[in-house]
């Protein structure tokens, strides 16, 4: 008799989503608390307790991120994770360098390589690698880092101003999107592979899936009026691929539609 072995079933427990939200008390309500989402997030905590968003994003900032991960693994330079953590919510949005980031922080890129791997473990940040095929110049190594959510990523810098007041709104919105477009993938069971796209002279596309041979590239702009040139360059490349802009006024069918 043959017996299947190893298999297994995971499940991954996001906080809560954008589109969630929407089904629990409708898209035009969300829509308009899409400001206090990108800065206070969607831990559930947070989003019952209306007027508690600070106090209760401190409490897991301070007891989840540096007391429940740093005893996954006996960590003992609790300081130095810390730091490293706040290197990475002001890098939201940019590739990162382990060489860099262990300046900053006191540690060997090593121990910067492990520390966030623990960190995805804890499903408190996730990489994103870089799209490169076919042009020599495309960046290739380098990875962006996310948080899961905008709220803890926030905490750690210790600014919870509106994004008016704000002059990080472009990684905030780009954070923002991609976490809650990896949401709705996973939710949808969607078959999907994402990059983002970066070439040494600077040329940037925020987001690229790709399904079967379709592939789509994603520019974030919070503002729907900011002007955007199409990136000639990939779509030349790449002719089976698409272009879109996300921002405020089109961003839903994004986080909800295939």
């Amino acid at each position: 008799m043959n017996l299947l072995r190893g298999r297994k079933w995971e499940y991954q427990m996001y906080p809560l989503s954008f589109a969630e939200m929407v089904l629990h008390h409708g898209l035009l309500e969300e829509k308009r608390l899409i400001s206090h989402r990108m800065v206070f997030g969607y831990y559930p905590d947070v989003v019952k307790h209306t007027g508690n968003e600070k106090q209760i994003l401190k409490q897991l900032s301070d007891s989840y991120l540096y007391k429940d991960i740093l005893a996954m693994d006996s960590i003992q330079k609790s300081e130095k994770l810390v730091k490293l953590l706040q290197a990475l919510a002001y890098q939201v949005g940019s590739p990162v360098s382990y060489n860099e980031l262990g300046q900053i922080c006191g540690l060997d890129s090593k121990t910067v390589d492990k520390y966030i791997h623990l960190l995805e473990q804890a499903y408190i940040v996730f990489k994103l690698g870089s799209f490169s095929r076919n042009i020599r110049n495309e960046l290739k190594s380098r990875k962006k880092i996310y948080f899961y959510d905008n709220g803890i990523r926030n905490a750690l810098i210790a600014n919870l101003n509106q994004p008016e007041k704000r002059n990080d709104v472009g990684a905030l919105w780009e954070n923002f999107l991609v976490s809650e477009r990896i949401k709705f993938l996973h939710y949808s069971g969607k078959w999907v592979n994402y990059w983002y796209w970066r070439t040494k002279d600077q040329k940037e596309i925020d987001f690229i899936e790709e399904s079967g041979r379709k592939i789509q590239a994603y520019e974030f702009k919070w503002n729907p009026n900011a002007k955007v040139k199409r990136p000639n360059s990939f779509l030349k490349t790449y002719p089976e691929s698409t272009f879109q802009i996300i921002h405020q006024d089109n961003f839903e069918e994004f986080l909800m539609e295939d």
